[in-house]
C-alpha cells in the first residue's frame, strides 16, 4: 500500500508554537472505494484560528489530538476519483488533513468552477476569510456608505478584504498594520489612512486619523486595537469582532480593554461572529465579490512558501507578521 507524508501535531503548545509541536511521518494511503476519490494537496491554508485548536480546551471547533493530523483548507487534485460527477484533474477546495496524499468523500468539498481567478483566491478572497470579511462587514457591521470603518491587522488576509469592501461601498477607511512597506501596500489597495502600530501608540494615531470618530471597528487584534477603538468610537458604533491574534499566544491572562465602559456611554453595539454561521450566504457573497476581482475593484495577496515539509514554519510566520495577505504552502 503507498506511503505519504502527514504532519501531526506533537505537542501542544505553551505560549507561541515552535517547530517542536510538529511532527511529519509517513502512513499509509488508504484504497479508494465506491463513492470515494483519492486526491493530492496542491494548496494548503495556514490561518491564525488553527492556533486555537492546539489548545486542549472547548471552543467551537474541537481541538486537535495530539499526535492526529492537522487539518485546515487546501486545494486538491483529484488522481483517482470512484464518485460520480468526478473526473482525474478535478481540483476540490475544502478541509483536508496535512496529509499530501488521501482519500476523500468528495460530498463535503466544492469543485473548483472556471472563472478566470486564481485557484488559490479560493482560500482567500473567495474562500474563508473572504466571506468572514464580507459578513462581518455587511451582515454584522451594517456598513453604510459615507461611514468611517477602523480595521485592525488590515494587510491580513481578512483585513485587506474588508478595507476594499468597504472601500467599494462608499466608506471612509481606516487600517493598521505592521511596519512601512505593509503602510504603504494599504493605501495601494484603496485605504484613506493606514497606521503603523510599530511605529508609535496606536490610540493616539487612531484619534488623529480619526477626528470626527469611527463608526465601525473590524478587529482581528483585539488588545491595544481594541482600546484605542472603544476611545475613538462614535455614539452607536458597530464592533464585529473577528479575532484577537495579539492575545493567541498570551501564557498569563490578558488584563482586557481597560476602557470597555466606553461601550456603555456610547451605546455600541459588540457582536463576536464566527464564518460558519454564514455558509448559507456562500451564493450570495460570489455572485457579489468575484466581478468585483474580475473588474480590478478588489485585489488579493497572497504570500506563498513552497515545500510540504514549510507548513508549520509558514504557520509560525502568522504571529511575526511575514505575511501580506493570504498565506499559502504550494506543494
Amino acid at each position: 500500500m503507498p506511503v505519504t507524508r502527514q504532519i501531526t501535531l506533537a505537542s501542544r503548545p505553551i505560549g507561541l508554537p515552535t517547530d517542536e509541536n510538529f511532527t511529519i511521518k509517513e502512513v499509509e494511503v488508504g484504497e479508494v472505494a465506491p463513492g470515494q476519490v483519492g486526491v493530492e494537496l496542491v494548496h494548503i491554508s495556514v490561518d491564525p484560528y488553527l492556533r486555537g485548536r492546539m489548545n486542549d480546551a472547548k471552543s467551537y471547533v474541537p481541538p486537535f489530538s495530539v499526535g492526529g493530523p492537522i487539518q485546515s483548507g487546501a486545494i486538491a487534485r483529484v488522481v483517482s476519483s470512484r464518485a460520480e460527477g468526478i473526473e482525474e484533474g478535478d481540483l476540490l477546495t475544502g478541509i483536508f488533513d496535512w496529509q499530501e496524499s488521501q482519500v476523500v468523500n468528495p460530498a463535503g468539498y466544492r469543485k473548483l468552477d472556471a472563472t478566470g481567478i486564481s485557484p488559490t483566491a479560493y482560500l482567500g478572497i473567495l474562500g474563508m476569510p473572504g466571506l468572514t470579511a464580507y459578513a462581518g462587514l455587511f451582515y454584522i457591521a451594517d456598513a453604510k456608505e459615507g461611514e468611517t470603518i477602523f480595521v485592525s491587522g488590515a494587510a491580513g488576509a481578512v483585513g485587506s478584504a474588508v478595507g476594499q469592501m468597504a472601500k467599494i461601498k462608499g466608506l471612509t477607511v481606516i487600517g493598521s498594520a505592521g511596519g512601512p512597506q505593509k503602510v504603504s501596500r494599504l493605501i495601494e489597495l484603496g485605504f484613506d489612512k493606514a497606521l503603523d502600530y510599530r511605529g508609535g501608540d496606536i490610540k493616539a494615531q487612531l484619534m488623529d486619523a480619526a477626528p470626527d470618530g469611527i463608526d465601525i471597528y473590524f478587529d482581528n487584534v483585539g488588545g491595544d486595537h481594541l482600546i484605542a477603538a472603544l476611545e475613538a468610537s462614535n455614539d452607536f458604533a458597530r464592533f464585529a469582532l473577528c479575532g484577537s491574534i495579539s492575545e493567541y499566544n498570551l501564557t498569563e491572562r490578558s488584563q482586557g480593554a481597560w476602557n470597555l465602559f466606553r461601550a456603555v456611554q456610547r451605546r455600541i453595539k459588540l457582536q463576536g461572529f464566527i464564518v460558519t454561521d454564514f455558509m448559507d450566504r456562500s451564493r450570495g457573497f460570489y455572485e457579489e465579490v468575484v466581478p468585483w476581482i474580475q473588474e480590478g475593484k478588489l485585489k488579493f495577496d497572497e504570500t506563498v512558501v513552497k515545500g510540504f515539509e514549510n507548513t508549520p514554519s509558514a504557520f509560525l510566520g502568522l504571529f511575526s507578521g511575514s505575511n501580506t495577505g493570504k498565506m499559502i504552502v504550494t506543494l
